[in-house]
């Protein structure tokens, strides 16, 4: 079996959370699915399980955090700059929070945050492929960062102190 992730969210409303998610893009898996969930499935790697709190109730009883914190946040990467617009619009419009972060945009790169009905952080992104391409092109010979101008020149796996 391929490795896969699955992410669990504890969602007050199911049925409200599923609409929400399929505005996004989300796939509902009804093999997986029933009142008390919902499989919400991104990629053939990727899936969201929404699991009421009574639900969640079964796997923990640790305290949900307070409405309006962070605790973490999922990154989405899209395929288009419009494809990051229209998941942020989609949030607002489905009962979820647009921009809940400044919106990032580095010209190569655009990122909008939006929180889903119970608060839960997603950045939708885009990278452009063609920048990507070029990243870790550097002289180093580390493939991973540009080399820095002082260090250019020296023999790759030579010390810097050396």
């Amino acid at each position: 079996m391929s490795r896969s992730l699955f992410i669990s969210l504890p969602v007050a409303d199911v049925p409200r959370s599923i609409t929400f998610y399929e505005a996004l893009g989300f796939t509902r898996n009804p093999r997986m699915s029933d009142d008390s969930g919902a499989c919400m499935v991104w990629s053939e790697a990727i899936s969201v399980m929404l699991v009421s709190h009574a639900k969640w109730r079964s796997f923990t009883q640790r305290p949900f955090p307070p409405a309006g914190s962070c605790d973490h946040m999922h990154s989405l990467v899209l395929e288009s700059r419009a494809a990051v617009d229209a998941m942020n619009e989609a949030a607002a419009a489905h009962g979820g929070t647009a921009d809940v972060n400044p919106m990032e945009d580095h010209g190569f790169m655009l990122t909008r945050d939006l929180a889903d009905p119970d608060g839960h952080m997603w950045a939708a992104l885009w990278m452009d492929p063609a920048a990507m391409a070029g990243a870790g092109q550097g002289t180093g010979g580390t493939g991973s960062r540009p080399e820095p101008a002082h260090e250019k020149g020296r023999p790759a796996g030579r010390p810097r102190h050396a």
